[in-house]
């Protein structure tokens, strides 16, 4: 999967990855049809876990252009195939376990692991910037 194939694979699940939260959110708060009619709504009036995954599913959105853009410009730029698959599976798997910890309230470990999550685009995109000086 060290292709081009597997850059698309890795942008997918980044941008799927936010709806499993919202599925979460949606599934423990009784979400229902008639919810539908205004479902952010219905989401900022939760509380507990619903409120949490919420939270993640938000957060998830908001990482997604440092990541996608990361990603890309490290393609564009030819960083090796290996670093950017690496960086890549390493920022999804670390937002998974950011929601997971999310989910759980743990906030101490939450936040560790959203800056490692962080640090997968920055250091993709400082490993562009030593290729162009």
């Amino acid at each position: 999967m060290h292709s081009i194939s597997g850059i698309i694979y890795l942008i997918l699940i980044a941008c799927l990855l936010p709806y499993v939260f919202t599925a979460i959110a949606k599934k423990t708060a009784g979400f229902k049809a008639r919810d539908n009619q205004n479902p952010r709504e219905f989401l900022t009036k939760t509380t507990g876990l619903a409120a949490r995954a919420n939270a993640v599913q938000q957060n998830s959105f908001e990482s997604l252009p440092l990541f996608i853009a990361s990603i890309l410009m490290a393609e564009y730029m030819v960083v090796s195939q290996n670093l950017i698959m690496t960086f890549g599976i390493a920022y999804i798997l670390l937002r998974i376990f950011y929601g997971i910890c999310y989910l759980a309230n743990w906030a101490t470990l939450r936040s560790i692991i959203w800056t490692l999550s962080l640090l997968c685009p920055i250091c993709l995109l400082l490993l562009v910037i030593k290729l162009t000086t």
